[in-house]
């Protein structure tokens, strides 16, 4: 990456979410509690799931790939974040700032079709029972997963490949605690409508083919639950569905703020809190949804 002087950028400054020292300790010290917790909370469903027989069904194999991309992607931007807190501006080699893109983006695309794999598995359990076993086989099971991860994959190669392209002519200071595609965007000085435009169709993509499989589903389901006769039935059939409900509100209104609103009409400090909840919090928060809510995870766990 050259500049307009022909010397090279070999690092960017991430100046992190505050410079205030004294806030900056407290938050160190919360978000090493909540990082903590996220590796806790995540890694015991991952075990849990594995170890426990009664788990081992299509709904838990899923629940157990969005523990591991959680973990992937808050480890993917919370120990640069926490460095940040330590120090004033961390230095990112531009090499270890394209892995860091790639890595958010693979995780956080990963998660989106893995909601909306998630989202089918409880239509197709409420809906077509009696089909249930044929159409959740362990095959498509796993070719779904598969898809999540080449989605993500595929995604956060757009995103790195247009990143490559540019150049940077002097200032290399990120005005964010990470290393995202929008800040990056405004330090170059030879982008293109190309290569904004390429990103924003490759997620916005994601985001409305994944929210409209969901939407589609929890439609079909709404009105399966109406048909039922049983106080008892109905119940059951939403409470199957509210964890799943929680973690796609959270994870999905938070993005559709980043990705979908007009960037005119927030500014760079309600950026980086917005993006602090769907990078940081909302993973820690996943696991705790699904344990918190759901009966043959609270029996696992006291078996």
């Amino acid at each position: 990456m050259e500049t307009g002087n022909n010397t090279t950028v070999t690092e960017f400054i991430i100046l992190g979410l505050t410079e205030d020292t004294s806030i900056s300790v407290i938050l160190f010290i919360v978000f090493l509690g909540i990082y903590a917790v996220t590796l806790m909370g995540n890694v015991s469903i991952i075990v849990l799931i594995r170890s426990s027989p009664q788990l081992h069904t299509p709904m838990y194999l899923f629940l157990c790939h969005l523990a591991f991309v959680d973990v992937g992607y808050s480890s993917s931007v919370t120990p640069v974040m926490l460095m940040g807190f330590l120090r004033e501006g961390t230095s990112i080699c531009v090499a270890g700032c394209v892995a860091q893109l790639c890595s958010v983006v693979t995780f956080g695309s990963a998660e989106c079709f893995l909601l909306a794999a998630m989202a089918y598995d409880r239509y197709v359990a409420i809906c077509s029972p009696l089909c249930y076993s044929s159409h959740m086989a362990p095959r498509i099971c796993l070719l779904l997963v598969a898809m999540s991860y080449l989605g993500g994959c595929v995604n956060a190669w757009t995103f790195t490949g247009c990143l490559l392209s540019l150049s940077f002519c002097g200032p290399n200071k990120i005005n964010h605690f990470f290393c995202d595609y929008s800040p990056l965007l405004k330090l170059s000085c030879s982008h293109d409508f190309t290569s904004e435009i390429i990103p924003a169709v490759s997620s916005g993509s994601i985001i409305v083919v994944t929210v409209f499989i969901i939407a589609l589903s929890y439609v079909y389901i709404l009105f399966s639950i109406l048909k039922m006769h049983s106080t008892e039935g109905r119940h059951k059939a939403f409470s199957t569905c509210t964890s799943h409900l929680t973690a796609v509100t959270l994870f999905y209104g938070t993005i559709t703020f980043i990705y979908v609103m007009p960037k005119s009409s927030y500014s760079t400090e309600q950026n980086k809190v917005v993006s602090v909840f769907y990078t940081v919090v909302i993973p820690m928060l996943n696991p705790l949804i699904y344990s918190l809510r759901n009966k043959e995870v609270k029996q696992a766990m006291r078996k």
